[in-house]
C-alpha cells in the first residue's frame, strides 16, 4: 500500500516531513521567520482513508511552550467545517520531545491544526459580510509588512469608545473565532442587545491585527519574526506597522474600553490579564476591570476568574504590551482575554475541547456582559 501524503502549502499551513513510512510519519514544526518561536501546526494527510494514522511531532521540547503539550489534543477535521479532537500522547523524552497523534480518517483527505484555522479568506467574508450594512463601515487603518490590510470595522454612534482587536499572535486563531461571534451579534438587526450597545457606544473591531503571521503560520510574530504584543510603547514602520497604525488610530478616536483577544497554551481556562501594575492606576479603573469579569463570570460557565496569569507589582506593568499601555494611555479599562488551546476544564467538552463554536459563543457573551457593564451603576 502506498505510503500517506502530507502537506502544508496553504493558508496558515505549517509542517516540515522528516519522514514518511506507510501510515506513519515523522514531523517537525517550522520556525516563525526570524524567530525562535514555534508550537502552531496545520497540514493535510491524503490517502488516509481507513488507516490508522500515527504521526509524531519530534523536537517539541523547545517549542515556545513546553508546558503547553500537556493534555493537549490535536484538532483534526475531514470537511474542514466541523473540528473534533484526536487521539493525542506527548512523551518529554522521545527524540527531545514527541506529540504523537493517532487517526483513523473515514475520507480520503483529513486536516490536523494546533487550533481550528482561521483563514483569511474567511476573514475577508466576515469583513465584507459585516460591512454590507448601512451601519457599519470599513476601513484600512495601514497595511502590514507584506502589504496586507488591517481592516476595522467600525459602527455605532454612542459616546462610549470601544476597541475590540484580536490575533496580535497569529497562531491564537480562536481569537478570530471570537471576533465572527461578535460580528454576527453586532450586525443581526433582529437583536435588541445589539442594537442597544450600538446605541450607547462607539465600537472599533479590529479582527487581525497580524494577517502575515496568520498566513504564513507562525505562532506568535509578523513578518520578520516581531511579536506585535511587545510593541505598543515604541511601535515602528520598520518593525511594527500594524501596531503604529491600530496606536495612531486610537490616538484619534480615543479609548474607553478594550478587550484584546487571546489564546493560552497552557492553562485549561477562559480568564482575563488586566493592567494592575500600569505606574498611573486609578482605583476607578480597577474597578471597572474586575466589574466587568463579574458580569462575565456570571453570565457564561464558559469563563472564570480562579486561573490566570500572576497580577504585576503596582508600579511594574509592562507597557510594551497592549492591555498595559491602553490602560496607561487612556486611562481606560483594559483586558487581555485568554482562551484555551486545550479545553476550558471547568466546563469541558470531551469531543472537541475549546472550540470555534465555543469561541464565537464567548465572542457573543462579551458583548452582553459589555451591555450591563455600561449600564451598570459607576460605568
Amino acid at each position: 500500500m502506498n505510503s500517506i501524503e502530507i502537506s502544508s502549502q496553504f493558508d496558515s499551513g505549517n509542517i516540515e516531513v522528516l519522514s514518511v513510512n506507510g501510515s506513519e510519519a515523522s514531523l517537525a514544526i517550522r520556525k516563525d521567520c526570524d524567530s525562535e518561536f514555534f508550537q502552531w501546526f496545520h497540514f493535510r494527510v491524503a490517502g488516509a482513508k481507513g488507516r490508522d494514522l500515527v504521526l509524531r511531532l519530534t523536537g517539541l521540547g523547545e517549542a515556545a511552550y513546553p508546558r503547553g503539550w500537556t493534555n493537549y489534543r490535536a484538532c483534526v477535521s475531514e470537511d474542514r467545517q466541523r473540528w473534533n479532537r484526536a487521539e493525542t500522547h506527548w512523551d518529554e523524552r522521545q527524540d527531545g520531545g514527541t506529540l504523537t497523534i493517532r487517526y483513523t480518517p473515514s475520507s480520503d483527505l483529513s486536516w490536523f491544526a494546533y487550533f481550528a484555522p482561521f483563514s483569511l479568506e474567511r476573514h475577508h467574508d466576515m469583513v465584507a459580510r459585516a460591512s454590507g450594512g448601512s451601519s457599519v463601515t470599513c476601513r484600512s487603518l495601514g497595511t502590514s509588512l507584506d502589504g496586507r490590510s488591517i481592516d476595522c470595522l467600525e459602527m455605532g454612534a454612542g459616546p462610549l469608545q470601544v476597541w475590540l482587536i484580536a490575533r496580535q499572535h497569529p497562531g491564537e486563531s480562536m481569537a478570530e473565532w471570537w471576533m465572527e461571534g461578535a460580528l454576527d451579534r453586532l450586525i443581526d438587526p433582529t437583536d435588541t442587545l445589539a442594537r442597544q450597545l450600538r446605541r450607547k457606544c462607539r465600537l472599533h473591531i479590529v479582527p487581525n491585527v497580524n494577517p502575515d503571521g496568520s498566513v504564513r503560520g507562525h505562532l506568535r510574530t509578523n513578518a520578520i519574526g516581531t511579536n506585535l504584543n511587545r510593541e505598543w510603547a515604541d511601535p515602528s514602520p520598520e518593525r511594527s506597522p500594524e501596531v503604529l497604525a491600530i496606536r495612531n488610530a486610537m490616538d484619534e478616536a480615543g479609548v474607553d474600553f478594550a478587550i484584546d483577544v487571546h489564546g493560552d497554551e497552557a492553562i485549561p481556562a477562559v480568564f482575563m490579564a488586566g493592567f494592575a501594575g500600569i505606574p498611573s492606576l486609578k482605583p476607578e479603573q480597577q474597578e471597572g476591570y474586575d466589574r466587568f469579569c463579574s458580569i462575565l463570570e456570571r453570565r457564561t460557565p464558559d469563563f472564570q476568574t480562579k486561573l490566570g496569569y500572576p497580577t504585576a507589582r503596582p508600579g511594574k506593568g509592562n507597557l510594551t504590551m497592549a492591555t498595559n499601555q491602553l490602560a496607561e494611555r487612556f486611562g481606560c479599562v483594559a483586558m487581555t482575554l485568554e482562551m484555551p488551546f486545550k479545553d476550558h476544564d471547568t466546563a469541558p467538552c470531551r469531543k472537541q475541547g475549546w472550540s470555534p463554536e465555543r469561541s464565537k459563543q464567548l465572542g457573543r457573551e462579551c458583548l452582553a456582559a459589555l451591555l450591563e457593564w455600561v449600564e451598570s451603576d459607576g460605568a
